[in-house]
């Protein structure tokens, strides 16, 4: 959205000058007629241009939390996205609200001006945002929007929390290992080739992985990179590669089970926010498949749904998939017996999300341990390797 600098006149007579955001040149004299200025001069600023294609979380939360407490307080949705727009300390967020400003002001809906922008705002919420327009409910939706993306937001970063600390220490101690290598054994080699005796195999064993890395290091270190590389490209473009690796990750000890809480307690929280604002159940799991990246999980969300639309019960459904633990069919049996299936889906949601703090805690507990013994192991073997030759030349001095 453009950028004006001014040149106006008060109710006194005075000159005032700035800069304003506008639409367009109509816009602009609108904004300042409501400021009590007549415009005399204009001029549009120039300014790096930027992509409505995405939006940090952190500013879509801004975003559906300010209309959300205006349209609560009964202010009418242009005067909330003018307020926005005028307001927002974000040029990404003050363009977003300016084009939803805009195309409300030609006719559409917030609903439907929202799925302009799909990159911005998911289909799902498209969705929600409609029914609360046409149930009246906008603003206890756009509450629980909310409050969704911000405990998908915490649930992110409990996943960032996961994996960084044993890619850190990997790192590490493939730095460690690479240092040994390349500089520290080569020099102990010569000394060891030169004490006349014969070399130990694990000795020999280690003076060759050490020639491999000085000679070859160009190829090794970049190896591992390349291969993720290829990997993910095999996953892009097959999805039968992409199912198994999908698999594979949930079957990781103790990472797996973390990460299968992760995508379930989403996968319910989601759930239960649709058939909260009268989705159907099968337009909601649904949409569930497309917000649900892991394909395993998906593929049985397309088999429980299924099993729905041909008239079997939604627990019944879910019952028959290993992949969803006795937890979640347990829960849903009793949602579908009193009626309270969005509670009762809730409450897994926060079960889970409670499990999923207790067990990040306890997988670091143990990959700290874990990591340390293999380093130790290879610091260790280096170490045999290197003086194990030299224990025996002293041994045999002394005798």
């Amino acid at each position: 959205m453009p950028r004006f600098r001014y040149r106006a006149i008060n109710a006194a007579g005075e000159i005032v000058k700035g800069d304003v955001t506008a639409l367009h040149d109509a816009d602009l004299q609108a904004q300042l007629r409501a400021a009590g200025l007549s415009l005399i001069r204009a001029s549009k600023l120039r300014q790096r241009r930027l992509r409505l294609s995405s939006l940090p979380a952190r500013e879509l939360i801004n975003l559906l939390f300010h209309m959300q407490m205006l349209l609560r307080a009964g202010v009418p949705i242009i005067t909330a996205l003018q307020d926005l727009r005028d307001g927002a300390d974000s040029l990404e967020l003050r363009q977003v609200a300016a084009s939803l400003m805009d195309r409300i002001q030609n006719g559409s809906t917030l609903a439907d001006a929202m799925a302009a922008d799909p990159g911005i705002f998911s289909e799902v919420m498209v969705h929600l945002v409609h029914s609360g327009e046409v149930t009246g409910q906008l603003a206890e939706v756009m509450e629980e929007l909310v409050r969704s993306l911000k405990w998908q937001a915490e649930l992110a970063a409990q996943t960032k929390k996961l994996l960084m600390y044993p890619a850190f220490v990997t790192v590490t101690i493939t730095g460690v290992v690479v240092f040994l290598m390349v500089y520290l054994v080569p020099q102990l080699v010569s000394f060891i080739r030169n004490m006349g005796q014969e070399i130990p195999f694990q000795t020999r064993l280690l003076i060759w992985l050490s020639e491999a890395f000085v000679g070859y290091w160009w190829i090794i270190l970049p190896a591992p990179v390349v291969a993720v590389m290829a990997l993910a490209a095999a996953a892009r473009a097959n999805e039968q590669v992409r199912y198994k690796l999908h698999e594979i990750l949930l079957a990781i000890p103790a990472l797996g089970p973390v990460i299968k809480k992760i995508i379930l307690a989403r996968l319910t929280d989601s759930f239960a926010l649709m058939y909260r604002t009268g989705i159907p159940v099968i337009e909601a799991l649904g949409y569930c498949e497309k917000i649900t990246s892991n394909l395993p999980v998906r593929r049985a969300l397309v088999r429980a749904r299924d099993r729905i639309a041909n008239g079997a019960s939604i627990s019944d459904s879910f019952a028959m998939e290993n992949l969803f633990p006795s937890l979640v069919v347990r829960m849903l049996r009793v949602g579908e017996a009193t009626g309270a299936l969005d509670e009762a889906l809730s409450n897994v949601s926060y079960f889970f999300t409670r499990d999923i703090d207790e067990s990040i805690g306890r997988v670091q507990a143990l990959i700290e341990p874990v990591l340390t013994v293999v380093l130790g192991l290879i610091l260790g073997w280096i170490m045999l390797a290197v003086l194990g030759p030299i224990y025996d030349t002293i041994s045999k001095i002394r005798t």
